[in-house]
């Protein structure tokens, strides 16, 4: 059950800010060779991991071991790199072709609340955030 609850919150983090990978390079996940490499993607079937240290927080914050096991956060991470990209190609695929939009995300979770209100949260802060960087940048350089 943590894990699913971990997911939900990564899903919620990551969901408006990562790029998508291309068709062509990606590779199914069931055909990925990780022979516990170092992390970089050499061209030889294995994946460049890229959120292990964000999971390994999330996992340890959930109350998992402070060092995970590596297979699990292997396991975690192919689970969110699939979710992003099953709903960016779904994004990509409604509302304006060929580009993701922060509404076409909305519009694609908006029948999970979970997930809707930690968006909703996050676009909220967001504009928060930018307000409060004009007003900093105006106070201090004048405008």
């Amino acid at each position: 059950m943590r894990s699913t609850s971990c997911l939900r919150v990564c899903f919620g983090c990551y969901l408006l800010v990562l790029p998508m990978a291309e068709e062509e390079d990606e590779p199914g996940f069931e055909e990925d060779l990780d022979d516990g490499g170092n992390g970089l993607d050499s061209g030889q079937g294995r994946r460049k991991r890229l959120f292990s240290k964000e999971l390994r927080c999330m996992m340890y914050g959930f109350g998992d071991d402070q060092n995970p096991y590596t297979e699990s956060v292997d396991i975690l991470e192919d689970l969110v790199i699939e979710f992003i990209t099953e709903m960016t190609h779904k994004a990509m695929s409604i509302g304006r072709q060929g580009r993701v939009q922060v509404e076409d995300i909305v519009f694609l979770i908006r029948k999970d609340p979970r997930k809707f209100a930690r968006v909703k949260d996050l676009l909220t802060m967001n504009e928060e955030l930018k307000k409060a960087r004009k007003a900093f940048d105006e106070a201090n350089y004048g405008s």
